[in-house]
């Protein structure tokens, strides 16, 4: 009877591994399976470069935008054109802000993920002069 307790004594913490690992977490693939797409911009009267802007979809994206000539203003749709405004949002902003403000001579950045392929309107939203409602682009996200 001893040798059939020893016998389960040692296959509890095998049987245990077993019926644990499938939930175990690997936070070091987790870190590694998200990609960091950089693009640089500029912000300059009634213009923004390059445009429009293409990334790929499920991927985090920084956008380091530099105001040239003089303070501009950021704002970017969160659900592709098309798409009811009161929809599930496409792209998912670390720090949401109604108008990031682009500083002169300064480079901001705006970090988010994408989640749904689209076209999204981008616009400055910091008045700049007579043409400022002509300075917008597209974020086409693939």
């Amino acid at each position: 009877m001893e040798k059939i307790g020893k016998r389960y004594l040692l296959l509890a913490p095998a049987a245990f591994l077993f019926l644990v690992a499938p939930f175990r977490v690997d936070y070091s693939l987790c870190a590694q399976e998200q990609t960091v797409q950089v693009m640089e911009l500029t912000a300059k009267k009634y213009d923004f470069s390059p445009a429009p802007i293409h990334v790929k979809a499920g991927t985090k994206v920084q956008l380091k935008i530099t105001a040239v000539d003089h303070d501009h203003g950021f704002k970017i749709a969160t659900v592709p054109e098309g798409v009811v405004s009161g929809s599930k949002p496409g792209l998912i902003f670390s720090s949401p802000e109604d108008c990031f403000q682009l500083k002169k001579k300064e480079t901001s950045t705006i970090e988010f993920v994408e989640q749904t392929p689209g076209t999204y309107e981008l616009h400055c939203c910091h008045v700049c002069g007579f043409g400022h409602k002509g300075m917008h682009s597209e974020l086409i996200v693939e």
